[in-house]
């Protein structure tokens, strides 16, 4: 048999990755061995470090955010989105200090968000301009980007109440409730329901020279995903150790409600990174040019290992 491929997978310690995590556990405790690679997770800061060492080459794959993606492809990365690594899963969180009520009340105030070219944005901007709102430099509401784990930190010391709140993917959002700095304003399920947000993406070298390999680790993946919806407890308790929070805060995750965030549907639909580009290209102006999502998408893996 041929050598197992070291295959390196950068993440976020965010709800959204808790897929690689649970086969990273049935790895560690043999339920679960791979023929054809060595699975190596790396987690990371924030989410330019990640798109950083994916087009560096440091890693064979991502999680990653689905518009940030498709920016990296349009600029030349040479890898296929192969998986949806959940669905919905983020929260718009009020600062306790700010007295917010209603969407008005985020005028003349900060929301930080994880990054400019994310879902998190975008849902921002769809629920302000409902609203007859701006977000955005010199307008209503001013944006900050900040790396997800550091969010909680800033509602702690804003002691004038300057940041309206924060929308990012959990569990920082329940960390920031269960810490008592925070409350939750509207979860992202009931913005857009069913939305994607961050995605699996592999390098096409990795696709091309070892594809047994990546079938394998979406296998997994999908596997894993429908088993943090039939097995929440055991799932909250890996995901703690894997995130680095309290078993109690990602419980909380994945039950209040159980559809807060979902994973058992990875299939990435073209139709859905559709939406995402359009209103990001077409009323947000922050992607300057649009991309074939059927050549950047490749489907044969999420179709081999039943990802639907």
């Amino acid at each position: 048999m041929a050598d197992k491929v070291n295959f390196r997978v950068a993440h976020l310690k965010i709800t959204d990755h808790l897929v690689l995590g649970i086969t990273q556990d049935k790895i560690n405790k043999g339920v679960e061995e791979f023929a054809h690679l060595d699975l190596h997770c790396h987690p990371m800061m924030g989410w330019q470090q990640v798109a950083g060492a994916l087009t560096g080459g440091q890693v064979d794959a991502a999680f990653i955010l689905a518009p940030t993606a498709m920016d990296l492809y349009k600029a030349g990365l040479k890898a296929k989105l192969v998986l949806f690594s959940h669905r919905s899963g983020s929260v718009l969180i009020k600062n306790k200090k700010a007295h917010i009520e209603t969407i008005n009340d985020f005028k003349g105030k900060v929301v930080i968000i994880p990054y400019q070219l994310s879902v998190h944005n975008m849902l921002l901007h769809k629920l302000c301009s409902e609203a007859g709102i701006e977000p955005g430099a010199g307008k209503d509401v001013q944006l900050e980007v900040m790396a997800p784990m550091q969010m909680v930190e800033a509602l702690q010391y804003d002691d004038e109440g300057e940041i309206a709140g924060f929308i990012v993917a959990e569990p920082f959002a329940s960390q920031a409730v269960t810490e008592g700095y925070g409350e939750e304003f509207c979860l992202s399920k009931d913005i857009w329901p069913e939305h994607p947000c961050c995605v699996l993406v592999v390098r096409d070298e990795m696709i091309e020279n070892h594809p047994d390999a990546v079938h394998e680790l979406t296998n997994s993946l999908i596997k894993s995903g429908k088993f943090i919806g039939t097995s929440v407890t055991t799932a909250a308790r890996v995901g703690a150790e894997f995130l680095g929070q309290k078993a109690e805060v990602i419980k909380r995750v994945l039950t209040e409600p159980a559809d807060r965030i979902t994973t058992a549907n990875l299939f990435p639909v073209i139709e859905d990174l559709s939406i995402i580009q359009d209103y990001m290209h077409d009323k947000m102006g922050i992607m300057n040019a649009k991309i074939d999502l059927e050549k950047f998408v490749d489907t044969q893996f999420a179709k081999a290992g039943k990802a639907t």
